[in-house]
């Protein structure tokens, strides 16, 4: 029998490579789309065939996190076997600014999809995208064990969701387990990110579009991989015999300032003269430093991160150059080539 699964956010950087990971695998696969005025669908667009075709194994529902009902009658129809629950208001500055939609619809949310979870197949399994940002300003490195100490509104809605997560698996005895990401990205990252910010601004300065970047705090250290890496964990933690929670990273912590220098001197642009510091892109409270102790993923998960820091930098840069229309510097096209001859990931 085919699998089903469901995944909220399928529209993100991380839903569409999950998307293409469980096609992949032969998954008959759902996904949740908010319906808007303009087209919003541009990451899983070549994987998406009309719900008519025979062959289709891909059907996207209009529905919104913040609509128990909407939410409720999407899994009872669709029964999946998986649910991979992505979805959230996921930026972390933007939370300050919005922190009452961000707590509707990130912390919420998720109690409104666990619900209807548990009302519509308690035997589904549920993975929850929990995120390093619920750390905070707990000392590195951060493990299962580490204590949550969250530094914004954002933090502070996923941590709300984690714990949820875990109500659900021992007060229903559901198959429900938080993965605690920290910091992944891709040429599908969205363009307010600060690596993809850094990386489609070099595309722009090589234009001639832009002659400045403006950024915010270059000091701040996260754990930096590869998503298609990450979103392969999502999957493998639901395949586990018993749910858990698990933290994946790759054990490793470089500055913005560390990203910056990489992907700049990988063109040959000089930093000093083209970026500058707005106070407007500073967090009210930051977190200094993440980084992940994925000790325990390593071991149940057999699994290790391929992708390393300079590598992912330069997949990204030739990536928006490519999409600028420009002649990639072609290193990261070749890493990407070496590591993932059989990726099953479209090119970006």
């Amino acid at each position: 029998m085919v699998q089903k699964a469901f995944i909220t956010g399928i529209t993100g950087q991380d839903g569409s490579y999950l998307a293409e990971l469980l096609l992949h695998k032969g998954y008959e696969v759902h996904g949740l789309v908010r319906r808007s005025s303009t087209f919003n669908t541009s990451r899983i667009d070549t994987i998406y065939v009309d719900p008519h075709d025979p062959h289709a194994r891909l059907f996207l529902h209009y529905g919104d996190l913040a609509d128990s009902e909407q939410i409720s009658n999407i899994m009872y129809n669709t029964r999946p076997d998986e649910v991979y629950h992505l979805g959230a208001q996921s930026h972390v500055r933007v939370s300050f600014d919005m922190p009452e939609y961000t707590g509707n619809v990130t912390a919420l949310g998720t109690t409104r999809l666990l619900e209807a979870a548990r009302r519509s197949n308690h035997t589904l399994r549920f993975y929850q995208a929990s995120s390093s940002e619920m750390f905070g300003s707990a000392a590195p490195p951060q493990s299962e064990t580490s204590s949550f100490r969250p530094r914004s509104p954002y933090a502070c809605a996923k941590l709300y969701a984690y714990w949820m997560v875990k109500n659900y698996r021992e007060g229903y005895d559901m198959f429900a387990c938080n993965g605690i990401l920290f910091n992944h990205e891709s040429p599908r990252r969205g363009e307010t990110f600060v690596t993809r910010k850094i990386t489609r601004s070099i595309a722009r300065l090589l234009s001639g579009k832009d002659k400045y970047l403006y950024l915010g705090n270059l000091d701040a250290k996260r754990d930096w991989g590869f998503a298609p890496e990450y979103v392969e964990c999502m999957w493998r933690i639901l395949q586990q015999e018993k749910p858990d929670d698990y933290v994946i990273g790759t054990g490793e912590t470089h500055s913005v300032r560390e990203f910056l220098d990489e992907a700049f001197s990988y063109v040959g642009l000089s930093v000093d003269e083209h970026v500058r510091i707005d106070p407007r892109y500073f967090r009210p409270t930051e977190v200094e430093v993440l980084i992940a102790d994925a000790t325990k993923s390593g071991e149940q998960l057999s699994w290790k991160p391929k992708i390393t820091f300079p590598a992912l930098v330069r997949i990204m840069v030739d990536s928006d150059m490519r999409a600028a229309g420009l002649e990639p510097i072609g290193e990261g096209d070749e890493i990407l080539q070496k590591v993932f001859p059989d990726k099953w990931w479209r090119a970006d």
